[in-house]
């Protein structure tokens, strides 16, 4: 019985939903490896130069680290493809498993070590991703940029995209020059109010791509240019406040919370345009949602252990320890002399 729901589940899915999965699925692949690639580099570079952690930048000529960085834009524009072909609740949480890929990797190339619960992270990543893709909604068809327009600027979509804008604006001119240094969701509030918005204009423009491709050119329509503006602007505003929060913040702290919001929002931002869920049963929706909650689980499983080591304490409490010590023994050389001179004289 389970073989066939397997199979049945497959044959569900439709070709743009498979291509727009291993569109995904390879996306994740590069990215993930990239990561190990350049950070090969940058040590190959920082050993014979100045290291890029104090300033250097002799990585610029080390081929390693450029082989890296031509690894990731693949992957990008894997993943940018991807939003074309299908919804963006089934591309966007298989980000996730680019963590998995990088951090296996690390421990395999660079002997990085991965603690039993990162394993169990890397498994609950892999379960949700298969539950989201075997339940994914078909790719609804369209057939012009200006259907998606008409999508953008229906009643629910157009209170939602004004509800971000007022947020992110109450945010930034409000709360960060308040709370911004001591307040991590300030930072990533923005980028991920933002970036919901930018991943409904790609997938806007990858969509009128993949039909000028196909013949029909939708280069000759305003809305095509609209929505390139729209992800511009949306770039440009998360790297800003994402650079911000990651030079302000751990980037242990920053990587989950990011990735949290921000596939949350596009989720949501996702059913109220494409309406994904509207040809769906309960079940299906509640499956999915499950499945994006079990990566979320593994991806902070695999955040919360990556400094750890099997039989060791973890590296964050170990420097809290190291600083209580400090602390104790600082107390102690703060008493007086005097009194250190009685509690001597007070002893046998």
């Amino acid at each position: 019985m389970a073989s066939h729901s397997w199979k049945d589940a497959y044959k569900g899915m439709s070709s743009d939903n498979i291509k727009g999965l291993v569109l995904a699925l390879s996306s994740s692949l590069f990215i993930g490896a990239s990561f190990i690639v350049k950070k090969k580099g940058l040590k190959k570079a920082g050993a014979s130069g100045v290291r890029a952690g104090v300033g250097g930048y002799s990585y610029l000529y080390e081929p390693l680290w450029w082989v890296g960085l031509i690894t990731m834009i693949v992957g990008e524009i894997a993943n940018f493809v991807a939003y074309a072909f299908a919804p963006a609740i089934l591309v966007t949480p298989l980000g996730a498993l680019s963590i998995i890929i990088s951090a296996v990797l690390a421990h395999i190339i660079l002997r990085e070590k991965l603690h039993i619960f990162g394993i169990l992270g890397c498994v609950l990543c892999v379960v949700g991703s298969t539950t989201i893709v075997l339940h994914a909604p078909q790719e609804r068809p369209i057939e012009s940029v200006t259907e998606v327009w008409d999508l953008a600027t229906e009643p629910a979509f157009v209170l939602y995209a004004a509800l971000v804008l007022i947020a992110v604006f109450v945010i930034i001119f409000h709360y960060i020059p308040m709370y911004g240094q001591t307040h991590i969701m300030c930072y990533i509030g923005v980028c991920s109010l933002v970036g919901s918005l930018s991943v409904m204009s790609v997938k806007a423009i990858g969509i009128a791509l993949k039909l000028t491709l196909s013949g029909m050119n939708q280069l000759v329509y305003p809305q095509t240019w609209a929505f390139t503006l729209i992800v511009v602007l949306c770039i440009i505003t998360q790297m800003n406040y994402l650079n911000k929060a990651l030079d302000t913040f751990n980037t242990a702290v920053v990587s989950p919370i990011y990735y949290v919001m921000f596939t949350s929002l596009t989720i949501l931002a996702s059913v109220i345009m494409f309406k994904d869920w509207d040809g769906q049963n309960p079940s299906q929706i509640i499956t999915e949602l499950c499945g994006f909650v079990t990566i979320l689980s593994g991806t902070f499983l695999l955040h919360k252990t990556k400094d750890m080591v099997d039989g060791q304490i973890p590296l964050s409490v170990r420097s809290a320890k190291h600083m209580d010590d400090e602390k104790d023994a600082t107390d102690d050389e703060s008493i007086p002399l005097t009194l250190r001179r009685q509690e001597t004289m007070r002893s046998p």
